[in-house]
This record gives C-alpha cells, sequence and structure tokens, in this order.
C-alpha cells in the first residue's frame, strides 16, 4: 500500500529543505540567502518556461485566447522575480565578499534555464549556446530551445493562418537566428491594432512581457553595480558592465517600432 499523502510528501519538502548547501567554512550567514533567492529564480524559470510552451501550443492549435490565460501568469511571475531583487539587495557588499570568493567560476551566467528562456522568446545566440552545453547534463533540451520556433515565430504563423499578409521570408527564416524587425511585419501589426481588437490584445500582452523581462535585467543589473561595482563577476563575465549590454533588447522588436505609426 502506498504511504498516506501528506503536504510534505507530495512536495518533497524534507528534500527541499536540504538543497542550500553553501560552501563558505566557517558558513557565512548570508550565503543561505544568496542560495534560496537564486533556486526560488531557477523554479520561477522553469515555470515561465512551462507557460511559455502551452501558449505556443494553444497558438499553433489556431486557439491563440486559449494562451492569454499563460501570458497574464508569466506577467505576475516576472513581476514577483523583480521584487525577489529587494530581498536580495538587503545584502551589503561586505556581506556578500564574506562567501563570493568561494563562488570560483559559478555564476548566474552560468544558467541554463535563462538562456532556454531567451531561446524561447527568440533571443538567439550561438556563442550562449556553445558556452553551456558543456555546464548542462541536458545539453540537447538546450538545444531544441535554440533549434526551435520561437514564441514570436508561432504567432507570426498563427497570423498567417487566419489570412494576415505576414511576408514569406520571415515565415521561412532560419529559427536560430534572433529575431529582427522587418516592416513587412509591421505593416500587418499596425493593421491588426487598427482592425482586430482582441489579436491587438494579445499583441499587447506580448509587449508586456517584453518589457517585463527587460524590467527584471534593469533591475538585476543594478543590483549587481550595487553590490560588486565595477568589478568582474564572477565565472569570468565581466559583471555589471556586461549586464547593461543586455538592457533594452527586446525580444519582440517589432511590436515597439511599430509605436510611431499610430
Amino acid at each position: 500500500m502506498r504511504p498516506e499523502l501528506t503536504y510534505g510528501s507530495y512536495l518533497h519538502i524534507d528534500e527541499l529543505l536540504e538543497l542550500q548547501q553553501g560552501v563558505s567554512d566557517p558558513p557565512e550567514h548570508d550565503e543561505h540567502l544568496f542560495i534560496v533567492v537564486h533556486q526560488v529564480y531557477e523554479l520561477w524559470f522553469k515555470q515561465i518556461l512551462h507557460e511559455l510552451d502551452r501558449f505556443v501550443e494553444n497558438i499553433d492549435a489556431d486557439h491563440p485566447h486559449r494562451g492569454t490565460h499563460q501570458l497574464k501568469r508569466v506577467l505576475k511571475i516576472l513581476k514577483t522575480i523583480v521584487a525577489q531583487v529587494d530581498v536580495l539587495e538587503t545584502m551589503t557588499p561586505l556581506d556578500f565578499v564574506s562567501f563570493r570568493s568561494r563562488l570560483e567560476g559559478a555564476s548566474g551566467f552560468q544558467s541554463v534555464q535563462f538562456r532556454e528562456l531567451e531561446f524561447r522568446l527568440g533571443l538567439k545566440d550561438r556563442a550562449h549556446l556553445e558556452r553551456l552545453e558543456g555546464l548542462t547534463t541536458r545539453p540537447d533540451r538546450l538545444r531544441r530551445r535554440f533549434e526551435e520556433p520561437s514564441v514570436w515565430d508561432a504567432w507570426l504563423a498563427f497570423l498567417a493562418r487566419a489570412g494576415h499578409p505576414v511576408p514569406v521570408e520571415v515565415l521561412e527564416r532560419d529559427p536560430t537566428e534572433p529575431v529582427r524587425p522587418h516592416p513587412g511585419v509591421q505593416e500587418v501589426l499596425v493593421a491588426i491594432y487598427r482592425d482586430h481588437p482582441a489579436l491587438a490584445e494579445i499583441c499587447e500582452l506580448l509587449t508586456d512581457m517584453d518589457e517585463g523581462l527587460m524590467e527584471w535585467r534593469y533591475r538585476h543589473v543594478m543590483m549587481v553595480q550595487r553590490t560588486i561595482g565595477a568589478k568582474p563577476g564572477t565565472g569570468g563575465s565581466a559583471g555589471a558592465a556586461y549586464l547593461r549590454t543586455t538592457l533594452f533588447r527586446p525580444a519582440f522588436p517589432d511590436l515597439w517600432e511599430i509605436r510611431t505609426a499610430f
């Protein structure tokens, strides 16, 4: 007979609470906070990917309005992970430096799930793929994310099936290349905003999601700058200097380009 299911056994609480294993010796108080916050980030990244996959399933099945629920949930999650920065910022530079050297080559730059998220949204970068394939036990999953059509590709394919004149060269583009703005796509989007309010609402949700990701990037870079200043990041990254280069890089550039057309 299977043991009775309890809150703890269902959620694997005992195993979960054993995952916060610091490397400082003697233990540094704030290392525990650092680990918890980043583990929670990874869980939220997993959930965002889960929601985006369902959104694409609905789009591919020509049920776009069923996907609005997933987009709205992702927006709530993005607000939550932005708020988590407030918690991490209670750690002072002195608190962080007490264990930073023990992290050796480990860095948030190596977050495989965050790269999966970028790839899913269309922010493709082969250098990230090649850099991380050797750092994950599931390189096949990372490569699949890199090679599969993005959320934006799925949306444009749906619009084309619905009769909107999306340019053929956009529909047939190499999905491993980053999404780039296209005047023909922008003409389609402007017409949708003017004549198809239900579809325009989904475009606005995608814009909200794009903005939410950029907001998180901004808060993240400011947190890093506040904590380590201009010092290089762990793992050989350039720290805040590198993170600043990722700011204001939209996943859906066409949705931003059309703002001047109204």
